[in-house]
């Protein structure tokens, strides 16, 4: 609540002042983000930040949480898509991430994954939090492998969780690349290549490790390949102006 001068309380929409302030820790980061700046993003008082969301590190992990329930949950829905095997899913994921981490009406790369690199002694409790978060997340890459496994498109002796851990490896670079200043075609190349080395079910069964690189240079993508990179990662309302032109 604000208070007006006559001491009568006006009520604000809890969830516009925290989305402001998801946007500025995601651009400034926990410690970056003061208390100064929050109660002027968000346009409210010390005493009303404290009252609605219980201090800036409750605040914080609310807008984090806000954060991986809207705009950052956009590979939820390519994991859990039936029908396709992982290395498409994750070629999806990837492809769609090249977009969603460039986005101009939001600041570059993911808030999870930049979060946190570098904190005091004093954030300890922001680092588990975050690294709390981030373990969800690959939990449900692991998942995902483990359906490819138990569907028969990767071998039955898939090493799961370094499959799992590789891939979100990959999109915790996508996320650091992109808040660098990395350009889109380069993060489509990117996880373009990442999703070469998935180990293939064979009728021998396999080995199921990640395969060593190639020694010799590959040959470039067909351009109908990049092409479909490119429709995979356009929001559904631009692939329907796409194909209408």
């Amino acid at each position: 609540m604000i208070r007006t001068s006559r001491g009568r309380p006006r009520a604000f929409d809890k969830d516009e002042t925290l989305e402001k302030a998801m946007f500025l820790f995601w651009d400034r980061g926990f410690e970056g983000a003061s208390l100064d700046d929050l109660t002027a993003t968000m346009g409210i008082s010390p005493s009303s930040l404290y009252s609605a969301y219980g201090g800036k590190e409750k605040l914080y992990f609310a807008a984090l949480d806000r954060f991986l329930a809207t705009r950052g949950n956009f590979w939820a829905s390519i994991l859990d898509e039936p029908g396709i095997p992982t290395r498409e899913a994750f070629r999806r994921l990837f492809s769609t991430a090249a977009f969603e981490l460039l986005r101009s009406d939001q600041p570059a790369g993911c808030m999870l994954a930049i979060a946190g690199t570098h904190m005091g002694p004093g954030a300890a409790k922001i680092r588990e939090g975050i690294r709390e978060r981030r373990q969800r997340v690959m939990e449900s890459f692991a998942n995902r492998v483990e359906r490819g496994k138990q569907e028969g498109d990767l071998p039955p002796d898939t090493d799961v969780a370094s499959l799992a851990h590789y891939l979100f490896a990959v999109y915790q670079g996508l996320a650091t690349q992109a808040r660098d200043g990395v350009d889109r075609p380069t993060l489509l190349a990117i996880g373009r290549n990442a999703t070469t080395c998935f180990p293939k079910a064979t009728g021998g069964g396999g080995t199921g490790r990640m395969p060593d690189p190639p020694q010799q240079q590959q040959q470039p993508e067909p351009q109908e390949s990049k092409q479909q990179d490119l429709e995979d990662g356009l929001p559904p309302q631009q692939q329907h102006r796409d194909a209408a032109a």
